[in-house]
């Protein structure tokens, strides 16, 4: 499998380091820098913290804080305006995916103007970006190994995948200090939802020998912390697997993308305003039968990997355990494993068939090991029910 590996994120990872942001800041030529983070990093103390570690280095810090779960172009416009007041010519963003994503559609704005909807797709940005510094606080997205951004459109609240290799970060700092302080509601959807990445990318169609590597060291430090994380969430060495492996997961889709399963889930967040990671997380386990007769093999390892399959299962049996064992995961964390637990208003047919026709036409299902079609997508639907 042919594959073009390019690197572009330095990483800093450890307990503690994320009091190493000042200094890092200090290697790119700008004493203007914009934090992006939102509402609930100001109050857990950790935006004050970051301000404080830049202003040490001697930089002069514009904190922009109205970030939003999912965000829209509407976000990003709003920090756009904020930062073109500021001169800034560093971006930090700090906080899960929302806030990391926020900045780099901020990025692409000011760098090289127009609306978030001119850059979906991959490779619009004409101009250089600014240099960003990443600083994730949850252990989900991996946004901060991704040259993408992932911005709703405020209108359709259907979610842009808007991708350049210009917008890729410079620096991602993990600390898995910062990631205690999640709620646990965030930390299980947040968790899913790295494993979905995992899982997804070590299968697709885009699938290579460096996609696979990361996606495979992602599923076994995902998979074998999560529940320690649920069960004693101050445990820092396991919220230090879930933050590397969400990062490596990240990664992989950097260079496979995803499959079927984040098709399926952004119509439900669009409608329902289902939470991504509940979305992604329900419907997975329906993605891996429907896919099973391509890729039980690929299935059958990651299977073996968290140990819930032998040598003797067949890859069919395999494919099988990966999904009661995600779905698993799932009761662990209290999250709904069907679409009736997670959406309280009854979902007819021609509903269904809605969510069909638009989880076909998301980017991410034409990297699926089995090729979809709007049938397709109905069907596995009606499966998660």
């Amino acid at each position: 499998m042919a594959f073009d590996y390019q690197p572009r994120t330095r990483v800093v990872f450890g307990a503690g380091c994320f009091a190493q942001l000042g200094q890092v800041a200090a290697e790119f030529d700008s004493a203007r820098v914009l934090l992006v983070t939102d509402p609930g990093l100001k109050q857990a103390g950790h935006a004050e913290k970051a301000v404080q570690y830049l202003e040490q280095a001697g930089r002069n810090v514009a904190v922009f804080d109205d970030v939003s779960p999912n965000p829209t172009t509407d976000d990003v416009d709003r920090c756009v305006a904020f930062a073109k007041r500021e001169n800034i010519g560093l971006i930090v963003g700090l906080g899960g995916g929302s806030s990391m994503d926020c900045a780099k559609g901020a990025n692409f704005l000011l760098t090289n103007g127009g609306r978030m909807q001119d850059y979906r797709g991959v490779g619009k940005a004409t101009q250089e970006m600014l240099p960003m510094i990443a600083v994730p606080t949850t252990s989900g997205t991996g946004s901060e190994a991704q040259s993408f951004a992932v911005i709703a459109d405020a209108e359709t609240h259907m979610k842009m995948p808007c991708g350049d290799p210009k917008a890729a970060c410079r620096v991602a700092i993990l600390d898995p200090e910062l990631t205690v302080t999640m709620p646990r509601s965030v930390a299980s959807a947040t968790g899913i939802d790295a494993m979905t990445h995992a899982i997804e990318s070590y299968v697709t169609k885009k699938r290579n020998p460096i996609s696979k590597m990361f996606a495979r060291q992602a599923w076994q430090l995902l998979s074998s912390s999560f529940q320690t994380v649920m069960e004693q969430p101050d445990d820092v060495e396991a919220r230090g697997n879930m933050l590397l492996g969400a990062h490596f997961a990240g990664a992989a889709i950097e260079n496979s993308m995803l499959g079927a399963a984040h098709a399926t889930a952004n119509p439900l967040t669009a409608h329902f305003n289902t939470t991504h990671g509940v979305a992604v997380g329900l419907m997975l386990p329906h993605v891996i039968r429907w896919n099973s007769s391509e890729v039980g093999l690929l299935y059958r390892e990651l299977a073996q990997s968290a140990g819930w399959a032998g040598r003797n299962d067949s890859d069919e049996q395999a494919a099988e355990l990966l999904a009661s064992g995600f779905a698993g995961f799932l009761e662990v964390a209290g999250m709904p494993v069907s679409l009736s637990q997670a959406i309280s208003q009854p979902i007819d047919d021609e509903m269904v068939v809605q969510l069909g026709i638009e989880a076909s036409s998301q980017w991410t299902g034409t990297f699926n090991p089995r090729t979809m079609d709007a049938d397709s997508f109905s069907r596995i639907y009606r499966n998660a029910m």
